[in-house]
């Protein structure tokens, strides 16, 4: 009885501290949550698409990063809900690796973008 309730009380405090690095981890310092919104819209209004998958860590680091741009991204899922296959969308796109960018020129990008480069890349302001 006495492991049982150690054990849940270790339990609850690991999930309590990955969720408060997760939060923490999402939040892009020193900018304010409408200039993320902003900037996640301009990133949409310039033809731009982010193929990622749900199991892909890279593709959280991603999420994590714009925090709360990914509001106003177009996100497109590429894996089915077990995790075995891809979607047709995402087969029709050659998407190969994750995350993949496709911009509004047609080029692409596979793997984890900073700020600066996707505000570069697709013309938009950097956030303040």
């Amino acid at each position: 009885m006495k492991k049982s309730i150690t054990f849940a009380v270790i339990a609850v405090a690991v999930v309590g501290l990955v969720f408060g690095l997760n939060k923490t981890a999402s939040q892009t310092p020193g900018v304010s949550d409408k200039a993320l919104a902003d900037f996640g819209q301009c990133i949409t209004d310039s033809g731009a698409v982010f193929y990622g998958a749900f199991w892909c860590s890279h593709c959280k680091d991603q999420k994590n990063i714009l925090g709360e741009a990914m509001d106003s991204i177009e996100y497109v899922e590429c894996s089915t809900p077990d995790g075995n296959s891809q979607t047709r969308e995402c087969i029709d796109k050659a998407i190969k690796s994750y995350p993949t960018w496709i911009f509004g020129d047609g080029s692409f990008n596979n793997g984890t973008m900073g700020i600066s480069e996707l505000a570069s890349k697709t013309g938009c302001v950097t956030p303040n």
